[in-house]
């Protein structure tokens, strides 16, 4: 009896919802934009913000902003706020982390991606479909750069 006490408890994981929080769309340079030639350069910046709901129940954000520029003018601007709930359970602290920050981006992704696509063909602009990200990757680099400044006291090297 005792041994099956000091069993950990069983890890379960669910997706409760997914939604789009926020979204925009900007093409402040329209209607003259589309009367050059198409050669924009795109620019995408990720973030996700994790939101501690319940005792097993998080919010995970994924923030997604895209621009194309044409030269120096902007051709848009999307800017996609997808969200889920989730419920963890039975996971350790350790596994917490690349959990929230790296599985559940993964997860809302796709979903960005679709409305960032959608928004960007209404907008009368070219189809843009986003790459694949590596969330695993990015979760670890971000680890890794709050490793070393806690290793350098916070302290950033001065430029000569």
């Amino acid at each position: 009896m005792a041994e099956h006490e000091q069993q950990p408890t069983e890890r379960q994981f669910s997706v409760q919802r997914v939604y789009a929080k926020d979204v925009s769309f900007e093409a402040p340079n329209a209607p003259e934009i589309f009367r050059g030639e198409w050669k924009p350069k795109h620019d995408l910046n990720l973030t996700t913000k994790i939101n501690h709901l319940d005792e097993h129940l998080y919010e995970v954000v994924l923030s997604v902003t895209v621009s194309a520029m044409v030269g120096e003018k902007t051709a848009f601007i999307v800017e996609v706020q997808q969200a889920g709930i989730f419920s963890l359970n039975g996971f350790s602290e350790a596994e917490l982390g690349p959990m929230l920050g790296a599985y559940c981006p993964t997860l809302l992704f796709p979903y960005a991606r679709e409305v960032v696509s959608d928004l960007v063909v209404k907008g009368s602009f070219p189809q843009l479909v986003l790459q694949h990200v590596n969330f695993d990757a990015l979760f670890a680099q971000h680890q890794q750069q709050a490793l070393e400044q806690s290793q350098a006291g916070g302290v950033t090297p001065s430029q000569h």
